[in-house]
């Protein structure tokens, strides 16, 4: 994928400005933490080096100390806006731990430090422009024995604001996702896929969720919707993603790749 000269910069600048991620951001925060859980079960040495990419306000650089993750960490995102926040969450989880934060451009930037016995991840890597190659580059950051460990989005995601999308004949902006395929050609044997389900209380509440979080960018080229279009697309939607437990319904499939270096 030819990467976008102002992508990068319009993602930097809805994170930086989402106003409400913690409040709205239930499936990051799900995903983090079974991120975490997995992490926690591997054997890694009583003070592993951790590079987290793409940290956010910090669900799972949190989980992880939660998990009882001690070491030397460098803690990056590509927002000094989530920097800062995340640096504010972990200021009374120090203790046991050397927690370095700096701005980091995870696809295209090196890290200081290194090499690191863990790399990880949470739903970050799905904005990158070609998220198996830089995955790939990251592997050359670890330690013999260390794992690099990442959950992105993969394409069934959005599936139903898609749908309604199609259905009235007008391309959609979500943000074209790197097939399956990809990751698993990376790591054949250790490649999960699970679907999480967020529930709104209408294609409103869903839009606004999105917009408060910071993951409303669309993909490159994309003209935006006429409120007419919109309107079609959000009573389309509302039949499509209707759920019995409440007004719709929406899929995220978080996708977990785990590469290892042999020692």
């Amino acid at each position: 994928m030819i990467p976008h000269p102002d992508q990068r910069a319009r993602i930097r600048s809805a994170f930086a400005a989402a106003p409400d991620y913690d409040g709205h951001a239930r499936v990051q925060r799900d995903v983090a933490d079974r991120l975490a859980a997995r992490i926690a079960a591997l054997d890694l040495p009583a003070a592993p080096r951790v590079l987290e990419i793409g940290c956010g306000t910090g669900f799972l650089t949190g989980a992880l100390v939660d998990a009882g993750i001690c070491g030397d960490w460098l803690i990056t995102d590509i927002a000094p806006e989530m920097v800062e926040r995340c640096q504010a969450r972990m200021a009374p989880m120090q203790r046991g731990r050397s927690l370095r934060f700096a701005l980091l451009d995870g696809e295209r930037g090196v890290p200081q430090g290194g090499p690191f016995d863990l790399i990880c991840s949470s739903l970050a890597a799905q904005w990158f422009d070609d998220a198996p190659a830089a995955l790939a580059r990251m592997a050359g950051w670890l330690a013999p024995g260390g794992h690099l460990l990442v959950t992105t989005l993969g394409p069934g995601s959005f599936a139903q604001w898609r749908a309604a999308h199609e259905a009235e004949g007008i391309a959609a902006g979500t943000p074209i996702f790197a097939p399956v395929e990809g990751f698993a050609a990376l790591a054949p044997e250790a490649l999960i896929v699970e679907d999480h389900i967020e529930r709104h209380a209408d294609p409103r509440a869903f839009l606004r969720a999105l917009k408060a979080i910071g993951a409303g960018t669309s993909h490159p080229g994309h003209r935006p919707l006429s409120p007419a279009q919109l309107r079609r697309v959000m009573v389309r939607f509302a039949q499509i993603a209707k759920s019995p437990q409440t007004g719709c319904e929406v899929t995220y499939e978080a996708v977990t790749c785990h590469l290892h270096r042999p020692r």
